[in-house]
């Protein structure tokens, strides 16, 4: 009876023992599965909100680059319409203020950090433009001047180089948006090789604890299993060794020690019944 005690006691142990590895080893799975998620998702929302900030400032830079080319070309043509209306016309007028804020906000843009002399060119080519185009009223009220030629001789040439160099900043601006989105696509890959390298870790992990499980716990219990069914079936010593230093070897030595002193019981039962 002590022996059969002591042997339920192991087994309990085992059963534990077994359910906190098991327990311990897939927590340990899923706590790895679980920190790589979340450094890919924050991986993922700093690069994604850093890159659409540059994207939007930069979009918002091409529409007001944009502006700035539709206002300077809607106030050339608007010149040459007063010039074909002859003396007494009045220059149109213009918002000098918004133009120069909105260049010098593109100049100070953080995204296009390299569109500096650009920028700088297009106030340089605005300010020969606008000067040029203060000639307006004393051209149109003057005997002596031809209004065309000086529109197509002086006013035009400063208007194509504005216009030129407005583009040229654009352009700057569309290539740093190529490169921000260029930027946002690698950033989203990159996000997303932590989860990859969770889970490959993770179904390593499954494999080894399948290795595991079946090495040093299943295929051992087999075994028990076979030396029981042995012993009981053909009165066989039990034999069943296997190295390990938990409750399961401690099981497999008491079952040994109670299948050894059973033998022992069995043969006085037979000695004592031959007497």
């Amino acid at each position: 009876m002590g022996t059969s005690s002591r042997l339920k006691k192991k087994a309990r142990a085992l059963k534990l023992s077994l359910k906190a590895k098991l327990v311990l080893s897939l927590l340990s799975i899923v706590a790895i599965l679980l920190v790589s998620s979340v450094i890919s998702v924050m991986e993922y929302s700093r690069m994604s909100n850093y890159v659409s900030e540059l994207i939007a400032d930069d979009i918002s830079s091409i529409n007001v680059a944009n502006r700035l080319a539709d206002m300077s070309n809607t106030y050339n043509l608007e010149i040459l319409e007063a010039i074909g209306e002859g003396a007494g016309s009045r220059l149109p007028d213009f918002d000098d203020e918004y133009f120069k804020t909105n260049c010098e906000r593109l100049r100070m843009s953080h995204t296009i950090n390299q569109a500096y002399p650009m920028a700088d060119s297009v106030m340089y080519s605005y300010a020969a433009y606008m000067l040029t185009s203060l000639e307006f009223e004393t051209v149109v009220n003057s005997d002596f001047i031809d209004n065309r030629e000086w529109y197509f001789g002086r006013l035009q040439p400063r208007f194509d180089r504005l216009q030129s160099d407005i583009d040229n900043l654009t352009t700057a601006i569309y290539e740093d948006l190529q490169k921000n989105s260029a930027t946002f696509d690698r950033g989203f890959y990159r996000s997303i090789i932590p989860g990859i390298v969770a889970v490959c870790v993770g179904l390593m992990l499954v494999l080894m604890l399948l290795f595991l499980m079946l090495s040093y716990y299943v295929n051992p219990l087999y075994r028990m299993l076979e030396g029981l069914s042995a012993y009981r079936s053909s009165d066989k010593k039990y034999t069943v060794k296997f190295d390990g230093d938990d409750q399961l070897v401690e099981l497999n030595d008491g079952i040994s020690e109670l299948a050894g002193e059973n033998q022992q019981l069995r043969r006085r039962v037979r000695e004592l019944r031959k007497r």
